[in-house]
């Protein structure tokens, strides 16, 4: 599991030392209303910030998948997607972007013309039974994600008779079979799924056992930035999560993730090199 790397069109980046991943949601109703940006000027200031304070890729989501989120038809998506794209791209033809999103229409459109690096499926191409076949003749890093359900009713679907983890095991063991018997053979990035179709007390059971997720050989994601994990354990909200968003980063950073996903990417670079100072620091 050592001497991960992360393939992506222009570079390869080492994952001995992880990565931050900046969130940058072009919708009007994400959860975490800062993360929200509108019109170019505010992409372009957004996109400027994370790369300044140090980020790896770009996020980039034209679709909420908040709890009860609203329907967005397949074409404002793609909209929102490439357009925000256009703008990116046309400053940063380099940058490395991820784009997150559940449609393999979104999918195709955003790598075929915008030289996306990769998917970002919450669904883990459940929703979209063409998003595997999409994703294999893309051929790009892809974010497999653990839910079940949608976004609408995802939280209906909490009752894990064999264990929680165990489960999850299987799960992303069937769909990394399934995804490389259709010809993927980039990385298929694991990521556990914070906050989608998990009490709040698992949420902490998958944080504990994050190290069972290693066993793919795959690289690990973690995405708790300023999630209900947090602050309902806070009584709060996601305005006043960050402190429990960076003690978890540093805890999962620990535990083997090669990827923070964060709306606060200062934050994350700091935690990122703190965890590192003490990894190699010796007496």
């Amino acid at each position: 599991m050592n001497n991960l790397t992360l393939c992506l069109k222009n570079k390869v980046l080492d994952l001995n030392r992880p990565l931050v991943m900046s969130i940058i949601n072009v919708t009007p109703d994400s959860f975490y209303a800062t993360s929200r940006v509108g019109g170019e000027d505010g992409l372009v200031l957004a996109v400027e910030r994370a790369i300044a304070e140090g980020c790896d890729i770009i996020d980039l989501g034209g679709y909420s998948s908040r709890l009860n989120a609203a329907e967005v038809s397949d074409e404002e998506e793609i909209k929102r997607v490439c357009d925000a794209l256009g703008v990116i791209r046309k400053r940063w033809p380099n940058l490395p972007i991820s784009v997150d999103t559940f449609r393999s229409k979104v999918a195709y459109e955003a790598v075929k013309h915008f030289d996306v690096d990769i998917i970002n499926d919450i669904s883990g191409g459940q929703i979209d039974v063409e998003m595997f076949s999409t994703v294999a003749s893309l051929n790009v890093p892809y974010v497999l994600m653990h839910m079940r359900g949608t976004p609408q009713n995802m939280q209906q679907n909490t009752i894990y008779n064999n264990g929680i983890v165990p489960e999850m095991l299987s799960y992303f063991s069937e769909r990394i079979e399934l995804l490389r018997s259709l010809g993927h053979d980039k990385e298929i990035i694991i990521d556990p799924g914070f906050g989608f179709s998990k009490t709040l007390e698992q949420n902490y059971e998958v944080m504990r056992e994050l190290e069972r997720f290693l066993t793919f050989n795959q690289p690990l994601l973690v995405g708790v930035s300023r999630k209900s994990m947090i602050y309902k354990l806070f009584d709060t909200t996601p305005e006043e999560a960050l402190n429990g968003t960076t003690a978890l980063n540093m805890f999962a950073l620990m535990h083997g993730a090669h990827l923070l996903r964060v709306h606060d990417t200062k934050a994350a670079v700091e935690t990122v090199k703190l965890c590192e100072k003490l990894k190699t620091t010796t007496l």
